[in-house]
């Protein structure tokens, strides 16, 4: 079943993103746990709202408190209007809407060991330290998974107990490694040597399990139970015993088989004194203490550290070194600041724990993916304003009444006021964006005079969305993505200036977004999926100098990449998020895996049904058609479009069938003539080897289901494209197909088939221009009869784009059924319609959890960029997996010399700047331009280009040059192709000058022109 048709299936059309992530059965195990999420603050709501857009079966909310003016910095399901109401009555009804099929309950009472007996998982945050101990010990006792969040301030602590038998079905949300063996030998233990596709290391780990396939001579280990694996090399591995087995001969795949982990957890009193901290380090440890200290600190004073109270710090400070006999292990200054902000309530590290917390709830409830074990600390103190700009006093971080307090109890007030005047760029409001404008929502960016945040996107609100953005509701499908999410974040926080715009960013749209626009900028955020559209409001950024804060995700992997203009390398897309090419000779005759025969059935499925109808519409539509250089290939494809012409159902199954015996009969007949199964490369060195495959052909059989799926999807695709109305009958493609008498085999002669790149780029290209021209005459004079007849517009096609998220069209049908009989050709496993899917619409998996955790970091950032931070070392760009769990840190580059000029050099931030006025007061001519790169900046200039444009060389004739020096700069640029009115107030130029080196590459030259 595709999408949820009844109570128990699962609401494909909504959770198909997160179904990459996680799968049909860890999603049937959340739908039936039931969470206790204890602490309705910011980092509470945090964690609600991740569990209930994921799919939980019910979350129940906690919290005997009332609603504090400092929980509106963080808590966005609170307002003004709920100051004194209970928090989690007040955030009840809009958790309740996020997700339809997830009951939230809202509970004020104590957490008796007999209510807690209803939940699977239980989560507290924001409680005192015998509250923690006396449900962790109840929770531990009963099998409940139980999770501890906490943040205070820039600080925060996560601890997890799922008990002492905890089963992880699968650890990691990789694939199953597959490398390619070259020999194993006859031994105890047998050694194998395998390389991956590339030729590279194996890519396996010590104590991984692995299985054997299509190994010819030692095929004892054909389909053989799990094996564990002791690593030797990166090219080598041992197996266990292997000497009775036959000797090996050639071939083989080995296989990383996911096997269930058993894990055992001590309870939180067990794990108080010697905690097992994630990356442990003396950070951790002092933090540990911190957080402990700060709860005998609130236990005896009834309060939290007042901000920037030294009396206070050195307090908790004491208390901490009570909790220690390695004092040297205590770091002091942390422990001292950490004092000063706890009392803050910060949204960005809601987000960033609420993420971070949420997914270990979901792995509580499934059992997929590993736990943390046990502590995790995270700090980014380094938010505080830099030694030496900014005092924070007492008075500065004190209470207001404001719904900014617990934001001032950290940085101040002043730097609220800073917040309030930003104007930020949002590019993109997707799942990213969403959660990017709810923080910038609760710490008051751009909600004072001045300020104001423009967020632009141009897709609209689809049902598969609302998994995993917040901002929008079912009510919402259909509408504007930018328009919804400004209206969703000024309900949160009415004093948010926000503009919301249908528009991409892109070189058509820099009349709208240019220099006035970016000029007014204080910074910019990317909520992209494209990297290339990432990497155009890079480039942007580099040009007018802006900060960008760059934010992506793929399933529970995430990254945020800091750029500050000067500071830092610009944006780099991160290896670990991008996708290499596939060789076109692998995907046309060599195919390894799957993910090739998914590749080659997506191009199959433009290349029928799509390019085909394309040609023949401009063919009949456009007189020129003909007249423009074309492809034999391309006229080749029209004639028989129009050849093919279907009249029947009938003819539409005819011509799958056909289709079918041409690429899964003949054409690996003729692929196994060219390259026999026994062929060798080299003496000993067989042919199909290793990544090669060597394909059989297959027979057709009506009883076989993949078959006929793909003559079904085939025919009503070609019927549609021939906008041919006839009902799709089953019945009656089986009493054709089996009317038909398919013509015999004819092998292609002298049809050379490349096997590497290499020989792909030298495949001749010629055409054969006296059979180009009778292919045009013939179809000038076949479009001149239809044109007689009235019959041309009966001819026109409907091209079929392929749509991935409407499951009853047959696109994703019809590449499966491809896919899979391609993949029966090479005796590569089929994929089932998910994956089919997945692939073939190049669907990035996405989850709550992700999203949330990346923008907290994100803004976490932002806090330094609003301050002005000049240390590189103050700056952090982040990577993260929650799967397994992984949080790295690390400060960003410096940039690397991009621009060089005789001996000196320049990164890509540096530009040549001219005024564009004259000190006559006039815009300069171009002359004036030359004079003053020799006379200022010493360079002779031979060349000045604008874009591709050349407006002035050397080598020209002297009239021309002396009448192109003469012009106004914008009187030379206002007439090039792509102009903008009004004309740009920065004029970008290159140049190359007169004693320029190869290797020099000169800075650009940014003109500034006057206004108006």
């Amino acid at each position: 079943m595709r999408r949820s048709e009844s109570p128990g299936e699962i609401d494909e059309g909504l959770y198909s993103r997160q179904l990459y992530v996680l799968g049909h059965e860890a999603m049937r195990r959340l739908a039936k746990t039931a969470v206790l999420v204890s602490g309705m603050k910011g980092l509470g709501v945090e964690i609600a709202k991740n569990i209930i857009l994921a799919g939980v079966k019910s979350v129940t909310v906690h919290d005997p408190g009332n609603t504090q003016w400092s929980d509106l910095s963080s808590q966005f399901f609170l307002s003004e209007r709920d100051v004194g109401q209970n928090r989690a009555v007040a955030s009840q009804q809009h958790l309740a809407e996020l997700n339809s099929y997830v009951p939230v309950t809202a509970y004020t009472g104590e957490l008796s060991e007999s209510f807690l007996a209803a939940f699977q998982v239980v989560v507290l945050s924001n409680s005192p330290l015998e509250e923690q101990l006396r449900i962790s010990d109840i929770c531990h006792a009963c099998g409940i998974r139980f999770i501890l969040a906490d943040t205070k301030g820039l600080a925060g602590q996560l601890f997890c107990d799922f008990g002492e038998n905890f089963v992880v079905d699968e650890t990691s949300e990789a694939d199953p490694v597959c490398a390619y063996v070259q020999h194993i030998s006859q031994g105890t233990p047998g050694v194998v040597t395998c390389r991956d596709r590339q030729g590279h290391g194996h890519g396996f780990a010590d104590g991984d399990f692995v299985t054997f396939s299509d190994v010819g001579g030692m095929s004892q280990l054909n389909g053989c139970k799990p094996l564990a694996i002791h690593v030797l090399d990166e090219f080598t591995l041992e197996i266990g015993d292997t000497s009775s087995f036959a000797p090996y001969q050639r071939g083989g795949v080995i296989t990383q088989v996911k096997v269930p982990q058993l894990h055992s957890y001590e309870s939180l009193r067990a794990s108080l004194a010697k905690p097992k901290i994630k990356a442990m380090d003396d950070r951790g440890c002092s933090l540990h203490l911190a957080f402990r200290a700060l709860h005998t600190f609130t236990a005896e004073m009834g309060r939290l550290p007042r901000p920037r109270v030294q009396a206070d710090a050195e307090r908790l400070l004491e208390l901490a070194r009570g909790l220690t006999t390695h004092q040297e292990l205590l770091d002091e200054g942390l422990v001292r600041t950490f004092a000063h902000v706890s009392a803050g309530e910060l949204s960005p590290m809601a987000a960033l724990l609420g993420g971070l917390a949420a997914q270990e709830v979901l792995k509580a409830a499934s059992g997929k993916f590993l736990p943390l074990a046990q502590w995790l600390y995270f700090d980014a103190l380094e938010c505080l304003p830099e030694q030496g700009t900014m005092l924070l006093t007492e008075e500065s971080c004190a209470p207001r009444g404001s719904r900014y307090d617990g934001q001032i109890a950290v940085f101040g007030a002043d730097f609220q006021e800073r917040l309030g005047r930003q104007k930020y760029f949002v590019v993109g409001a997707g799942a990213i964006g969403c959660e990017l404008l709810k923080n910038f929502a609760m710490i008051g960016l751009a909600a004072g005079e001045g300020g104001s945040i423009t967020v632009t996107d141009m897709d609209t609100i689809e049902r598969s969305n609302l998994s995993r953005q917040l901002l929008f509701r079912l009510r919402d499908v259909g509408k504007l993505k930018s328009e919804t999410a400004a209206a969703a974040v000024r309900r949160m926080n009415p004093t948010t200036r926000v503009t919301a715009q249908p528009h991409h960013v892109g070189p058509d749209t820099e009349t709208l977004y240019g220099d006035d626009f970016f000029m007014a900028l204080d910074g910019v955020t990317n909520a992209l999926d494209s990297m290339q559209a990432r990497a155009y409001v890079d480039s942007l950024c580099i040009r007018y100098l802006k900060p960008l804060l760059d934010s992506g995700t793929e399933g529970t992997k995430g990254h945020v990449q800091v750029v500050v203009p000067h500071l830092t390398q610009p944006f780099g897309s991160p290896l670990d998020l991008t996708e290499s090419a596939v060789p076109l000779c692998t995907l046309r005759h060599f195919p390894s895996t799957i993910e090739h025969t998914l590749q080659w059935a997506r191009d199959e499925f433009d290349g029928l049904f799509k390019v085909p109808a394309e040609n023949v519409n401009k063919f009949l539509e456009d007189p020129a058609f003909l007249e423009v250089q074309r492809t034999t290939q391309d006229l080749e494809g029209v004639r028989s479009s129009l050849q093919e012409k279907p009249h029947s159902w009938q003819d539409c199954v005819r011509w799958a069938r056909q289709r079918w015996e041409s690429l899964y009969h003949h054409t690996i007949l003729n692929l196994l003539h060219a390259f026999p199964p026994g062929q060798e490369t080299s003496p000993g060195v067989p042919f199909w080897a290793g990544p090669k495959r060597c394909p059989q052909p297959l027979e057709f059989d009506c009883n076989n289901s993949t078959h006929m799926e793909y003559i079904m999807a085939a025919a009503s695709l070609f019927a549609q494209m021939h906008r041919l109305q006839v009902p799709r009958d089953r019945a009656a493609a089986r009493e054709t197909l089996r009317a038909m008498a398919m013509p015999p085999f004819q092998l292609e002669v002298a049809v050379r088939i490349p096997v590497t790149e290499e020989e792909m780029e030298e495949m001749p290209t010629g055409v054969d221009e006296e059979q180009l021209a009778a292919l045009r005459q013939e179809l000038a004079e076949h479009r001149q009869a239809l044109l007689e007849r009235g019959c041309g517009s009966t001819h026109l096609m409907e091209p079929i784009h392929f749509e991935k998220d409407d499951d009853s069209n047959g696109h994703v049908d019809f590449i499966m059924a491809a896919s899979n009989l391609r993949a029966a050709n090479y005796g590569i496993a089929p994929a089932d319609w998910h994956k089919s899917k997945r692939v073939a619409g190049r669907i990035v998996p996405a989850i709550a959890t992700t999203t949330a955790a990346v923008a907290g970091l994100a803004c976490l950032e932002l806090y330094k960029l609003v301050w002005g931070h000049q240390d590189l070392d103050s700056y952090c760009n982040s990577f993260l997996q929650l799967a397994e769990p992984l949080l790295t840190r690390f400060h960003p580059l410096s940039p690397l010399a991009t621009y060089k000029y005789g001996q000196e050099t320049w990164s890509c931030w540096h530009r040549v700047e001219v005024p564009g006025i004259g000190a006559h007061g006039e815009e300069l001519t171009l002359q004036e331009l030359l004079d003053q790169l020799q006379g200022v900046h010493s360079l002779p200039v031979r060349t000045v280009l604008c874009g591709v444009t050349i407006l002035y060389a050397s080598f020209w004739a002297k009239q021309k040059r002396e009448a192109q020096l003469a012009c106004r700069l914008t009187q030379l640029v206002g007439g090039l192709p792509g102009a903008v009115w009004p004309p740009r107030r920065i004029l970008v130029l290159d140049l190359v000058c007169e004693d320029q080196q190869d290797d020099d590459v000169l800075p650009p030259v940014h003109v500034w022109l006057p206004c108006g």
